[in-house]
């Protein structure tokens, strides 16, 4: 059996780790840091900020890399930050975050819970909250920083620390990479992120070589009509009704139009119609999202989507609906060949057993593009849950709460301890030692 040792206490919570790589002295850093990170970690959950608009969070981030020790560069697509670390001679490593927040009324209960409502794109005033973990990765990034700025002994090279604004856009990589990334600064010979997840323990990271996550498309609809007294919708085009026979119509696409073996989702994420119960609008608009593995069939999806919605509009006599196709990412696909680079060094630090494969998912990212021009990328997954939580959860039968939900928290000092842990491995691993 591992030895295993408590290399810190966060308000009276041990946390176990492995030992067989990590030295006392990698155990006394953790020891130091992690006090201050988990602070880092609470600030940024209660002061969460939308796509685009982490004017603050990307303040606070760069301060954090400077303090490490980085050049930092900030406004690089938009919002976004480059901080580069430099150890003499050697490859380039890119670890990448994501800034931003969602607009979700946090419910879990938590003395740090975020309060914060703030106004939208659309003018609207909505809650916001860290329920991507978001707040996680970018304090990994940050003790990363720290930790391979006092351990230059380990690793010689470049290591570009990114902080990426809308993710959850699909927006930020893209206007980052448009903005000269990889021209103004180091282009990189691997490009590694983690993200968290809800279903796996502390003290762990899972992987998927090859397609991990799905290339995501989002679809505005706006059906039309033509409005009046509810008494009287003979004298109307109720684009309500109209809307609801779309919204079922189209997951027949899904299970008619896709090779069942091909997986897809379309799911509609948002409908909105009328300001009164007796008064029939002039339209209604849709928001979809779709995803899908393949190009092919994405573009049967949205060919099925615009064929419904025409041809269900003739039928009742309506306008054409206005079909918008906004952000699009492709799908990410972690290198098999970085992956098994990375692997032994993410096993050595925190034990095989700690390190597992798990089946791709229909979720979507942007990090995929930091694979432009070749660049081999992985993005591993990071275990947030205590263990008995999650054991509390299965004998129950009750799903714990999962990414994107109001109910949503990591367990803050594993989570973050080992992250840091894993990341910083792997960055190592991937770079030769330092003089």
């Amino acid at each position: 059996m591992r030895r295993l040792l408590a290399v810190a206490t966060v308000a009276g919570l041990f946390i176990l780790l492995p030992a067989n790589r990590t030295s006392a002295a990698d155990d006394a850093w953790m020891k130091a840091n992690l006090g201050t990170l988990v602070g880092l970690y609470k600030d940024l959950h209660q002061h969460p900020e939308l796509s685009f608009h982490e004017v603050e969070t990307a303040r606070r981030i760069a301060d954090e890399l400077r303090k490490a020790g980085a050049e930092v560069t900030t406004g690089v697509g938009k919002l976004g930050i480059v901080g580069v670390l430099k150890n003499g001679a050697g490859p380039t490593v890119l670890v990448r975050s994501d800034l931003d927040a969602l607009p979700v009324l946090e419910q879990t209960g938590l003395d740090y819970a975020s309060t914060r409502t703030t106004t939208d794109d659309d003018g609207k005033t909505v809650p916001t909250m860290h329920a991507c973990g978001h707040d996680v990765h970018m304090t990994c990034l940050v003790g990363v920083a720290r930790w391979l700025s006092s351990h230059r002994e380990r690793w010689a090279g470049t290591v570009l620390l990114i902080g990426q604004p809308a993710e959850e856009k699909i927006g930020g990589a893209q206007l980052m990479l448009a903005d000269g990334l990889y021209e103004r600064f180091p282009k990189p010979d691997a490009a590694l992120a983690l993200h968290v997840t809800h279903d796996q323990p502390t003290g762990t990271v899972a992987y998927t070589s090859g397609p991990a996550l799905a290339g995501s498309t989002s679809v505005d609809i706006v059906v039309k009509g033509k409005g009046g007294h509810g008494a009287a919708p003979h004298l109307t085009v109720d684009p309500i009704v109209l809307a609801a026979l779309i919204i079922v119509d189209l997951q027949t696409i899904t299970s008619r139009d896709i090779d069942p073996v091909e997986p897809c989702v379309l799911t509609v994420g948002s409908i909105h119609g009328g300001t009164k119960h007796n008064i029939i609008p002039d339209e209604v608009r849709l928001q979809l999202t779709l995803r899908a593995y393949k190009e092919e069939v994405r573009r049967l999806l949205l060919d099925g989507i615009e064929r419904r919605i025409n041809g269900l509009a003739r039928a009742h006599n309506a306008p054409k609906p206005v079909f918008t196709v906004l952000e699009s990412t492709p799908p990410t696909v972690n290198t098999p060949s970085l992956v098994e680079r990375v692997l032994p060094s993410l096993k050595a630090e925190l034990g095989a057993d700690h390190v597992k494969p798990v089946p791709p998912v229909m979720g979507a990212e942007d990090f995929g593009l930091f694979g432009k021009g070749g660049v081999p990328t992985f993005m591993f997954r990071l275990g947030t849950m205590p263990a008995a939580r999650l054991a509390l959860a299965q004998g129950d039968g009750k799903p714990l709460p999962g990414l994107h939900s109001s109910g949503y928290y990591p367990e803050p000092s594993g989570s973050i301890a080992t992250g840091v842990r894993a990341m910083s491995a792997a960055v190592v691993g991937l770079l030769p030692p330092g003089r």
